[in-house]
């Protein structure tokens, strides 16, 4: 049995099952990461605690007593999540000697108390600020599928797509304030849940957007997702069962969300629709007036994200060390600086109307689907040697996946199949606000149909 290749649940039923044990399973990990070539993946490798989170999983699966469906599951943090004893980096060289976190972040304390393990922290975009996961301090975490060139992670949780798709760990908890979870899912061909604002505790999360961050994990299945939600909000007692899809409707946007797409982008999303029909699904194709609107709102006031990156970490760019900070981030940091409090209160209003507008053309089971990405995972060098080759491909890879952050819509991608060169592309299920678990119901049901020939 190769561990590395299970899902979280996999891996959980094995050890219900005593085919597995959880310290032989945290041993492998930990093996896999010391081995393994990349080693910009793991910021900080925490092996004193899981070895004795696995050894207090085990006596309890000698007892007959385990804590659920994901005790003795190894799990991977992004860098910006406080874990007890380990510095909180966000990735950035001005972060690396600071002192260590004095607790737990309750998502943290959440999943203990399920009895998951705690293999390390993963790295990121520096503070979280893009859509590709390049990293000047820590490194990049080259893309496991690359077989020409390295090719980028996606980002901001970087590391927790990586950790995942190479083995290192069976799942990885990220970030979203703009893709952060659904684009390296995408470009890693994982699945990735993105949930609604609030629905998950960001209590001890270093905050880039304190109205568009969110928290996710990435993993190998809707189930690991699924699961890895019920933990991080302590809920695991009422895990939600799929539903039939022969309610479901699904509307295709018939604008933006196609520009600049990929040919093998289009045909992968374009073959999962066809399975999800012949599943009984409804689809409809249709214009959304109110993705306009968001651009014109953003194009006369700037972005949600700009303004709320300026107010947290503006102090770092101006401060004795800014000169540290990526040059990239700083340039997005930046465009905030000169947003007033009128841009502000517009763009909050903009968003609340055209949030109500939403709402109101998604009545009944109606999920918007579209392409994760509209690209697959681009070569890093050329990223690297040019600001403005950067800049340009990191909003064509945040396009798609932003509108779930501005309308706060929970959504979940899933992959759609590879490109020519093996690379993977990903298919984004978005539901409306607050429907989070409407959507894991249905997601269930959704992937095993578009898994079927």
């Amino acid at each position: 049995m190769d561990i590395s290749t299970l899902t979280a649940a996999q891996l959980g039923r094995a050890m219900r099952d005593k085919k597995l044990d959880p310290v032989e399973v945290t041993e492998h990990f930990l093996s896999r990461i010391a081995a393994h070539a990349d080693q910009s993946v793991f910021i900080t490798v925490t092996a004193e605690r899981a070895r004795q989170e696995a050894k207090a999983s085990a006596a309890r699966y000698a007892k007959g007593h385990p804590l659920g469906p994901l005790d003795g599951v190894p799990v991977a943090w992004k860098d910006l999540v406080d874990v007890r004893g380990v510095t909180t980096t966000c990735a950035s060289e001005i972060f690396r000697t600071r002192a260590p976190a004095e607790d737990d972040a309750p998502i943290v304390k959440n999943c203990a108390a399920a009895g998951m393990v705690v293999l390390g922290k993963v790295n990121l975009t520096e503070f979280a600020f893009s859509g590709l996961g390049l990293n000047p301090h820590f490194g990049t975490p080259i893309n496991p599928h690359s077989t020409d060139t390295p090719r980028a992670p996606g980002g901001s949780s970087s590391g927790s797509a990586v950790a995942v798709a190479a083995g290192l760990a069976p799942i990885a908890i990220g970030t979203d304030t703009g893709g952060s979870v659904r684009i390296p899912a995408a470009f890693n061909g994982l699945v990735g849940y993105k949930s609604s604002q609030g629905h998950i505790s960001k209590e001890r999360v270093q905050p880039l957007s304190l109205t568009l961050d969110t928290i996710g994990p990435l993993g190998k299945s809707v189930e690991d997702c699924v699961l890895m939600e019920r933990a991080l909000c302590r809920q695991l007692v009422v895990v939600p069962r799929p539903a039939g899809l022969a309610d479901l409707k699904l509307v295709v946007p018939e604008n933006l969300v196609f520009e600049e797409a990929q040919d093998a982008v289009v045909a992968n999303f374009e073959a999962m629709l066809s399975r999800l029909s012949a599943a009984g699904v409804a689809i409809e194709r249709r214009r959304f007036d109110v993705f306009d609107a968001m651009l014109e709102s953003s194009a006369a006031h700037g972005t949600l994200a700009t303004a709320e990156a300026f107010y947290n970490l503006g102090r770092y760019v101006d401060g004795p060390e800014g000169g540290k900070i990526d040059r990239r981030v700083v340039s997005r940091i930046e465009r905030g600086r000169s947003q007033t409090a009128a841009d502000y209160i517009a763009i909050m209003e903009a968003r609340r109307t055209l949030n109500r507008k939403l709402g109101a053309e998604m009545e009944g089971p109606t999920f918007i689907a579209m392409p994760t990405v509209a690209i697959t995972a681009p070569e890093i060098a050329p990223l690297e040697a040019d600001d403005e080759v950067f800049h340009a491909t990191n909003l064509t890879a945040l396009r798609n996946t932003m509108l779930g952050n501005y309308f706060d819509l929970p959504g979940f991608t899933v992959p759609s199949g590879v490109d020519g060169q093996g690379l993977p592309t990903g298919i984004l299920f978005n539901a409306f606000t607050g429907q989070d678990e409407l959507l894991m119901c249905y997601m269930q049901s959704m992937q095993q149909a578009m898994q079927r020939n």
